[in-house]
């Protein structure tokens, strides 16, 4: 290793060394009520070990199940740079799965979403069926060290909650639902297993994934981003009346500025005057508008671009009557409004965590959940048996 080389990766260690001290004072019972440093949100080498410590356990939100709703339905994404296809097979069974060919590193399905009736490599013709099983290799017979059996693509683990989808790359990984009872029990009255979904999501942000996650985390920002769009029924000004739960998610409620009116589905009165909102580290979550509901999960594409993935629920009660297209419509119009108001911002903040004038500002009383969100992350990068690199 040249002289440059090796004084820069001391570098590299000095300053990821130093990044992982700071997220690690987040742990403890008296955390600083600061904002992270800024070059959280800049350092590769930072990124390379969420790639691997948060995003290669945690479960992420990354469809609803009308998204795949019949048998040959699929969802392509990539988690982190980590390519992930789930799929509806015929037996209705949910599958996550690598979409890289094991032959020669094709990926077999571009991010997107539709439908198949098995993937066939566009380079060399090798067919994989729904949940990842070998069904064809082009001209293997004559090679004697290859098993068609052995051959299948690495499967995730895939849960289904409340009809929305989560996937964890660990494909060992405990189970989600037990996780999330106590949100489930708050989200009971709202019967989203019972919800249709009337818009889909699907945006990028240039955007480091921790921005957009500080952004979810508080209600402080409304009256800033959203001073027309929503600060004139749920204020910013707000108090969040929150609920941790084990591995940095949580339930919150956020008051509305006047109690809604009874709707499609029979809510009791303290779900008609707050939002619910259930947030799932690292990236998921949902907000409740009285009986319809918006979730949203931050993907990272890249150190600076994050995925924009969600989706509208509403009761197939209050859609009665109703226009699809005019409905569509204007719940897109609506979730398309807040969304860009978001991403304007978000990006104008990612822009200047780069400048050198960039420090850690002070926390606001109206921010407990943000540094929940800071202790989740400091717990999933920074073992506690070590204040630095493990």
């Amino acid at each position: 290793m040249s002289a440059i080389a090796s004084t820069a990766a001391r570098h590299a260690d000095t300053e990821l060394d130093r990044l992982l001290a700071e997220l690690a004072a987040y742990r403890s019972c008296d955390p600083p009520r600061l904002s992270l440093p800024p070059r959280a949100f800049t350092s590769p080498e930072l990124y390379e070990l969420e790639r691997t410590r948060v995003f290669g356990r945690s479960w992420m939100l990354v469809a609803h199940r009308d998204e795949l709703a019949s048998p040959g339905d699929y969802v392509s994404l990539t988690i982190a740079g980590e390519p992930v296809v789930v799929t509806r097979d015929e037996d209705g069974a949910l599958h996550a799965m690598s979409p890289v060919c094991r032959h020669r590193l094709m990926p077999l399905v571009e991010p997107g979403h539709g439908r198949a009736d098995d993937f066939t490599c566009p380079y060399h013709l090798w067919k994989y069926r729904l949940d990842g099983r070998l069904k064809g290799a082009t001209f293997m017979k004559g090679n004697p060290d290859f098993d068609p059996a052995a051959c299948r693509l690495p499967g995730f683990a895939v849960e289904e909650w409340q009809g929305l989808v989560y996937v964890n790359l660990d494909a060992g990984a405990p189970s989600l639902a037990s996780r999330l009872a106590p949100a489930a029990e708050e989200l009971a009255p709202f019967r989203m297993d019972e919800m249709v979904q009337v818009v889909t999501v699907e945006e990028e942000w240039r955007v480091n994934w921790k921005l957009t996650l500080e952004n979810g985390y508080e209600n402080y920002h409304v009256m800033g981003f959203h001073p027309e769009t929503l600060d004139p029924f749920m204020p910013g000004r707000g108090d969040m009346e929150l609920h941790p739960i084990d591995g940095g998610a949580l339930w919150a409620r956020m008051p509305f500025a006047a109690t809604l009116p009874r709707g499609a589905v029979p809510l009791p009165r303290e779900h008609r005057a707050n939002a619910t909102v259930m947030l799932t580290f690292p990236t998921g979550g949902l907000i409740t508008f009285g009986d319809q509901i918006t979730w949203l999960s931050f993907i990272p594409l890249s150190i600076d671009r994050t995925q924009v993935r969600g989706g509208v629920l509403m009761p197939p009660a209050l859609l009665d009557g109703l226009d699809p297209q005019e409905v569509a419509e204007e719940q897109t119009a609506a979730a398309t409004a807040v969304n860009e108001e978001d991403r304007i911002g978000l990006e104008a903040v990612q822009r200047a965590v780069g400048s050198r004038f960039a420090g850690r500002g002070h926390l606001s009383p109206k921010e407990p959940g943000v540094l929940l969100f800071y202790r989740a992350l400091a717990e999933a990068l920074v073992p506690e048996e070590t204040p630095g690199r493990a």
